[in-house]
């Protein structure tokens, strides 16, 4: 099912084809209303990104987005199809890829190991016949993935702990190795909720150069959720503000820096 112009409101002539739509996505927690007709558009080879004071139903739409929680009502739409009812095993293996606020990493496995953990739901063939004959083709999707993996431990700042148990590594190090383990298996949507909490000052740079090396060389759409408001508009080409579950002002970061409703509600003016 497509969704029309009219449900999510007029665009741009101009404007591309949206990659993930939100339509009128409503959330509910018994008689507390997290989102309430939330409609927004999110498009290929943009980062865009979503404030909002605590509570205001940021991360419950990433829930909602991602299929983790089902909303109440309204519709997500990706690449044109009603994925609603589309399982979050499902969304991650066709491109819709997040992070999470508390650290998510496999302590037990290295770092590397944990990086690869993403691909590997693509298999190679031949089962455990395959893999104890170290049949060819096996040996050559491994070789692969592995280089694939030296490619983002690299892009991500944390080649040098291939090997390391992620249970060691730091709070501003494993969110690297999530972000990693997101963008191995080549995103087209890219979900991130609160990354550079607990990165310090050269990580948050760090990762803000890997947000647009993503963005250009995978040209995927990217949705940040970030407090530190500064570093969401040194980094986002268009901002999303939200309050109470709705949204109260979207446009360039100057425009929402801007905007009255949001200095009122969000920079406490």
């Amino acid at each position: 099912m497509t969704v029309t112009d009219a449900e999510v409101g007029e665009r741009p002539a101009e404007r591309r084809t949206p990659l993930l739509q939100a339509v009128k996505v409503s959330v509910r927690f018994g008689g507390v209303a997290a989102l309430t007709d939330v409609s927004l558009d999110f498009y290929a080879d943009e980062v865009c990104g979503l404030i909002g004071p605590n509570g205001a139903g940021k991360t419950t739409f990433f829930d909602s987005i991602s299929g983790i929680r089902a909303p109440t009502s309204g519709r997500i739409v990706y690449d044109g199809a009603d994925i609603t009812s589309r399982s979050v095993t499902w969304r991650a293996r066709h491109g819709i890829r997040r992070t999470f606020q508390r650290q998510q990493v496999f302590g037990w496995l290295s770092v590397e190991d944990n990086i690869m953990a993403a691909t590997e739901w693509r298999g190679g063939g031949g089962g455990l016949a395959a893999d104890l004959v170290r049949f060819p083709t096996r040996v050559k999707w491994e070789q692969e993935r592995r280089a694939r993996v030296d490619e983002v431990l690299e892009l991500c700042g944390i080649a040098d702990l291939a090997k390391v148990p992620a249970a060691s590594l730091p709070l501003g190090k494993a969110r690297m190795a999530e972000m990693a383990r997101a963008i191995v298996d080549h995103p087209r949507v890219l979900l991130l909720d609160e990354p550079t909490s607990g990165l310090e000052e050269s990580e948050v740079e760090k990762f803000g150069e890997s947000i647009h090396t993503v963005r250009r060389e995978e040209g995927c759409a990217v949705v940040l959720i970030e407090h530190d408001v500064g570093f969401v508009m040194r980094q986002s080409d268009r901002v999303v503000a939200l309050n109470l579950g709705q949204v109260l002002a979207s446009g360039s970061p100057e425009e929402v820096r801007n905007d009255p409703a949001v200095v009122e509600a969000y920079f406490g003016a």
